[in-house]
């Protein structure tokens, strides 16, 4: 083999190889958390949910995504939230 096509064939490797091993990488789940209320007056409902979560084997950013959604008691916001969970959920 001569030395160029061997340096060749290293570079090519080198940029290949992460490619292949991100791609067999399984995609990581995301919930979407979407509530009425405000982060602070839920904290304990939601230290409930990360618990069982974390009892079914789920740590948020470790093995699953949780994107939260917080109307803080406008019910107006419902809807544009759940349209922008929908399309961070839908996204590739």
């Amino acid at each position: 083999m001569r030395r160029r096509d061997f340096i060749k064939n290293i570079a090519v490797s080198t940029v290949v190889w992460p490619l292949a091993a991100r791609a067999q990488q399984p995609a990581t789940p995301v919930v979407g958390f979407i509530n009425f209320a405000s982060a602070k007056s839920y904290a304990r409902q939601l230290a409930a949910f990360l618990k069982g979560l974390e009892e079914s084997g789920y740590v948020d950013g470790r093995n699953v995504a949780i994107e939260y959604r917080w109307a803080e008691g406008r019910t107006d916001r419902l809807p544009a939230m759940a349209a922008d969970l929908e399309f961070i959920v839908k996204w590739p």
